[in-house]
């Protein structure tokens, strides 16, 4: 990577390495307060789907709001806000506050991802996008993998010294943004396809992506809360997390690459089976097995894969002009799987125990199993897949970082599809 590309990238990238340390444990923070409270499984599911409902409703209007402000001062506003609703957390609890201050945190943490991901997607062309998306890859993951793993020793420092660090970071998040070179990234509007297009021409790759995001938001929500049922203590509970983001972080490219030689259904039925069966492990085996950790390794590796692997399916039948709006749509529908996973699922932990978590994580993934089958028996994958590419759930905005120059080749193999027929294209907006 040449030295210009690098300080073109560095400011964003170490922007999200910081704000990620902070925001990374949050979650996991949340649901752990609550549960020490005696809140129930339900209350906490409520509480938790109230971040990821932000997080949708930022990925729908944030960026309106940038093209309005202008970059450098919408992630001022965004990171003030999450150092402001973190630091309130600390303050004082409230589950009704909490729940407001979760949905305002999610909603901001979207328009900084919107923010970074403009900024590295000027930063290059469709050549260079790999490794782009490698490095916001490996920075997003990096920061969950430490901030879970340090989750123990910070709370040692009092009740409030988690609030205060994570609010700290967001706010010295503003600093390379605003300090180092830069150069002013283009946004542009969002105009994703709609479920009914997606559902038309992506079935697959739609039930995936929402699959995907249930079961993402039910482990970075509700797993803490099962781990904290079993005994495990703060530090334990933040260990283990570490694990399934580490395992998230590592086993995607492995996947990714097994994905372009081989039947993209046939990769999908797999992990869904994979993550099916150790489901039913982690419910039959004791709870203080030591297979545990090398377990729920396995599982974030399969659950956070689903989502690339079912985006790549799907694009593997789109054509050029409607691969940024198709995967802008699958992200929405992503968010909005994640947005409902603590609310059902969190009742199967009230009826059932701690063990209900993973009766519904098996119960989702077998239910995709059957869809692909079922899917791979009315319609065979195509013979030319679009090349893989490892990912995280990003904004709408990260979506055009997965175009990349081999991705849209392979996209143009394929035909116009009147279902898939993308918005016609809007100039690019330079927010100075």
């Amino acid at each position: 990577m040449s030295a210009r590309l690098l300080a073109m990238a560095l400011a964003p990238l170490l922007g999200l390495f910081i704000i990620a340390l902070g925001n990374g444990f949050l979650s996991s923070l949340t649901t752990l307060r609550l549960g020490a409270a005696g809140e129930s499984a339900t209350t906490i599911g409520i509480v938790s789907s109230t971040y990821f409902i932000g997080l949708t409703l930022g990925a729908v209007f944030n960026d309106r709001l940038i093209l309005r402000i202008g970059h450098i001062r919408a992630y001022s506003s965004f990171a003030a806000l999450i150092g402001a609703t973190i630091l309130l957390q600390g303050l004082f609890y409230d589950t009704t506050w909490w729940s407001v201050l979760r949905l305002i945190n999610g909603w901001a943490a979207v328009g900084v991802f919107l923010v970074i991901e403009s900024w590295l997607l000027l930063a290059g062309d469709a050549k260079i996008r790999g490794r782009l998306l490698a490095l916001y890859m490996i920075t997003f993951y990096g920061a969950g993998v430490i901030a879970q793993a340090g989750l123990g020793e910070i709370t040692r420092l009092g009740d409030t010294a988690p609030f205060m660090l994570a609010g700290m970071l967001a706010t010295l998040s503003v600093l390379p943004i605003v300090i180092l070179p830069r150069v002013s990234p283009l946004l542009d509007q969002v105009e994703p396809l709609k479920p009914r297009q997606l559902l038309g021409v992506a079935p697959t790759g739609l039930v995936g992506c929402f699959g995907s995001g249930v079961a993402i938001a039910a482990i970075y929500t509700l797993l803490p809360l099962y781990l904290q049922r079993i005994g495990m203590d703060v530090g334990e509970v933040g260990g283990m997390m570490a694990w399934v983001i580490l395992g998230a972080m590592l086993l995607q490219y492995p996947v990714g690459r097994w994905s372009d030689r081989k039947d993209r259904q046939t990769v999908l039925i797999a992990l869904a089976a994979l993550c099916t069966v150790l489901s039913l492990l982690i419910v039959l085996l004791p709870a203080d097995t030591l297979l545990l950790p090398a377990l729920l390794f396995l599982l974030g590796g399969g659950v956070f894969a689903l989502y690339p692997v079912a985006v790549s399916s799907a694009a593997d039948r789109a054509p050029a002009d409607a691969l940024v709006p198709m995967i802008q749509g699958l992200l929405l529908i992503n968010s909005l799987g994640s947005a409902l996973a603590p609310l059902a699922i969190s009742p199967m932990m009230t009826s059932y125990g701690e063990v209900g978590l993973f009766w519904a994580f098996a119960v989702i993934n077998l239910a995709m199993v059957g869809f692909f089958l079922w899917r791979r028996g009315k319609r065979p994958a195509p013979e030319h897949p679009a090349p893989f590419a490892p990912t995280a759930t990003f904004s709408p905005t990260g979506a055009e970082l997965r175009v990349t120059e081999d991705l849209m080749h392979a996209a143009q193999e394929h035909p116009p599809l009147d279902a898939m027929a993308a918005a016609p294209a809007k100039p690019r907006a330079d927010l100075g």
